[in-house]
């Protein structure tokens, strides 16, 4: 499933076609996705006028003039494009072809710019998990796929003190308390793997280890915090990690898996000067966990 970079590289592509746009045409050319669209999805969509592209945790929320929020989650296979009469984007330095069966394009989005420019979003998902849901502008905080989420793991916020104070008392692995979507929105199995390496902690760790007094950062939940913003930034960058279906909508693949320095690097040596260990691959909760038993404590 695409994690938070991959969505918020999407946003950024999607945003200087979507943002002050207007929804000439909605196509919905089936009844669902994973879940049924919305009652009346076309029609409350159709001739208004986009004002923001933003994202909470994995969701992309498409704000319109007058109407409803549209919530949109890419699930494990979705992908949108940007098409026009010429060109269905530009392809990157790693291009992925896209999916030519129409039977896979399930909502089209015909747009047209201030400009009088005109063109096509398309959103392709063969596995059909991803879904797009409506919530008014004003309730999309307490929205059901919002409500309980936690911080978001970019800009200042998620500093040494607060994650500590996230952490406390909790007895659970490290690793899962990070990936509890409650605690901190957004982050998954792969940044969490890179993060806890950047910042020399053990997965296997109980989580409250890395806190100490109320209101206070530690050294370990400041290493963590710097980590966990690092990463997330980086692989934005870097145009997210492109593992099997995460695309860019420009066509083109992410470079941060290029990078990646435990996850699914199994058997390898640590990359972390004077270690000397190896990466090794344990299952937590269902999930693979890389990480350096070395380096990471």
């Amino acid at each position: 499933m695409p994690e938070l970079p991959e969505v918020e590289t999407v946003r950024r592509g999607l945003q200087p076609v979507f943002e002050g746009s207007r929804l000439l045409h909605v196509e919905a050319r089936r009844p669902d996705l994973r879940f049924p669209f919305p009652d009346r999805f076309v029609e409350r969509l159709t001739g208004r006028t986009v004002t923001a592209l933003g994202r909470r945790a994995k969701y992309l929320t498409a704000h319109v003039d007058g109407g409803p929020v549209l919530i949109c989650h890419l699930g494990m296979s979705g992908s949108f494009r940007i098409e026009d009469d010429d060109q269905a984007g530009t392809p990157g330095t790693f291009h992925h072809e896209r999916s030519k069966d129409a039977a896979h394009d399930h909502v089209v989005f015909h747009l047209s710019a201030p400009t009088g420019t005109k063109a096509r979003v398309v959103f392709n998902d063969p596995r059909r998990f991803g879904f797009m849901l409506f919530a008014e502008a004003d309730e999309l905080d307490r929205h059901p796929m919002l409500a309980n989420l936690g911080i978001e793991p970019t800009g200042n916020a998620l500093d040494g003190t607060l994650l500590a104070d996230l952490l406390r008392g909790r007895k659970a692995p490290l690793k899962a308390a990070l990936l509890d979507q409650t605690v901190i929105a957004g982050l998954g199995n792969i940044y969490v793997a890179e993060a806890l390496w950047r910042a020399g902690l053990s997965p296997r760790r109980a989580a409250g280890t890395i806190a100490a007094s109320p209101g206070k950062a530690t050294e370990r939940s400041t290493r963590l915090a710097t980590a966990i913003r690092n990463v997330i930034a980086d692989a934005i960058q870097a145009g997210g990690s492109s593992l099997k279906d995460h695309i860019q909508t420009d066509g083109s693949l992410g470079y941060f898996q290029h990078s990646f320095s435990v996850y699914d690097r199994e058997g390898q040596a640590c990359p972390r000067s004077g270690c000397g260990g190896t990466i090794h691959r344990i299952v937590q909760s269902g999930r693979s966990t890389f990480y350096c038993p070395t380096c990471q404590r």
